[in-house]
C-alpha cells in the first residue's frame, strides 16, 4: 500500500495514502481500520489484480467516489454513480440552515412544513432533512430520469421514502400543475459557467455529468430562473436556500431584492470561509410592505 501511494503521488493525485486505502479496502470489502489490523498480510493474485484495476481507473482521474460506488454526506453513506453529481461537503450548508429555519417555524395546528429539493442528483440533501426532520413532507425534482432512479434508492436505503416524492422535470415545470407551495426551497443549481469547463479538474470535467454542472454564461442561468419564479411556490415567510460560487453570491442578492415578494436575504460562508449559500424569506402576507 505504501508503495501504491508513492506512485500515485508520483503521478499527480490528490491524497494518494488516503486514496490507495480507500481502494484497496472497497477491494477487499473491509473497513480501512481492518486493513491495519492485517497490514502484513499477503494479497491474493486475484485481489492484486482487481486492486491493480482500481488504480488504473483513478491514474485515468476516475473519481474515487464512482470507483467505490459511495459517497458520505451528513454522515450518512450515498449510492453514487456516473448519473448524479458528487455530493460535496459545502452543500450540508443548505442541510444546516433549513433545519435552523425550522426550528423557528411557528408550530402550526394540521400543518406539516413542505421541503422542496430542487435538482435533487443523489438526494442527498432530501434524504438528510427526511432523517433529521420528524414532522415533514419532502418533494424532490430532477430532469435526470436516472437520477432520481438513484435518488429512490437512496432513500429506501435510508428508511425514508415514505417522507420523500420524487417527480420528474426541469426546474419548477413539473410542479406547475401540482397546487402545492413549499416552507423551504433548497437548491445545489448547476452554477459553473460555460466558459470555466476547460479549466475544471479531469475528474469533474471527465466524469461528472455536464447537465449538473453547468450554468451557462457567467454560471447564472439557473441561479436567475430560481430566484425569479420562487415566489409563486414559497408559503409566507418561506425561504429560499441556494448553493452558488463566492462570486456569484453579491449579483443573487443585488436579484433578489429587485423582486418584489422577497424580504429578509442574506449570504451564509462555508467552512473555507468563502460565500456559499445565498438565503431569502418570502414576505408574509400580513406585512405591510406587500401591499
Amino acid at each position: 500500500m505504501h508503495v501504491t501511494a508513492e506512485y500515485l503521488e508520483k503521478k499527480g493525485i490528490d491524497s494518494p495514502r488516503l486514496t490507495a486505502e480507500i481502494l484497496l479496502a472497497h477491494k477487499l470489502n473491509v473497513d480501512r481500520v481492518t486493513l491495519y489490523l492485517n497490514f502484513d498480510q499477503p494479497l491474493t493474485e486475484n485481489e492484486l489484480t482487481g486492486y491493480r484495476t482500481l488504480i488504473k481507473r483513478r491514474l485515468q482521474r476516475e473519481p474515487v467516489q464512482y470507483i467505490i460506488g459511495i459517497q458520505e454526506f451528513w454522515s450518512l453513506e450515498f449510492v453514487v454513480t456516473p448519473q448524479v453529481l458528487i455530493p460535496r461537503h459545502e452543500t450540508e450548508l443548505l442541510v444546516e440552515q433549513a433545519i435552523e429555519r425550522l426550528k423557528a417555524f411557528p408550530a402550526v395546528e394540521n400543518h406539516t412544513p413542505r421541503i422542496l429539493d430542487l435538482g435533487t442528483g443523489c438526494g442527498a440533501i432530501a434524504i438528510s432533512l427526511a432523517k433529521e426532520v420528524q414532522q415533514t413532507k419532502i418533494w424532490a425534482t430532477d430532469i435526470s430520469a436516472g437520477a432520481l432512479k438513484l435518488a429512490s434508492l437512496n432513500a429506501e436505503k435510508h428508511g425514508v421514502t415514505d417522507k420523500i416524492r420524487f417527480i420528474q422535470g426541469n426546474l419548477w415545470e413539473p410542479l406547475l400543475d401540482q397546487g402545492v407551495t413549499f416552507d423551504i426551497i433548497l437548491s445545489n443549481p448547476p452554477y459553473i459557467a460555460s466558459e470555466e469547463f476547460k479549466g475544471l479538474s479531469p475528474e469533474v470535467r471527465d466524469y461528472e455529468p455536464r447537465l449538473a454542472l453547468d450554468g451557462r454564461e457567467d454560471g447564472m442561468t439557473y441561479i436567475q430562473t430560481i430566484i425569479l419564479e420562487a415566489p409563486a411556490f414559497m408559503n409566507p415567510g418561506g425561504w429560499i436556500m441556494l448553493e452558488m460560487a463566492p462570486g456569484q453570491t453579491e449579483k443573487a442578492l443585488e436579484l433578489i431584492g429587485e423582486i418584489k415578494e422577497y424580504g429578509e436575504k442574506t449570504r451564509i460562508k462555508d467552512y473555507s470561509r468563502l460565500y456559499r449559500v445565498v438565503m431569502a424569506q418570502r414576505k408574509n402576507n400580513q406585512d405591510p410592505a406587500t401591499t
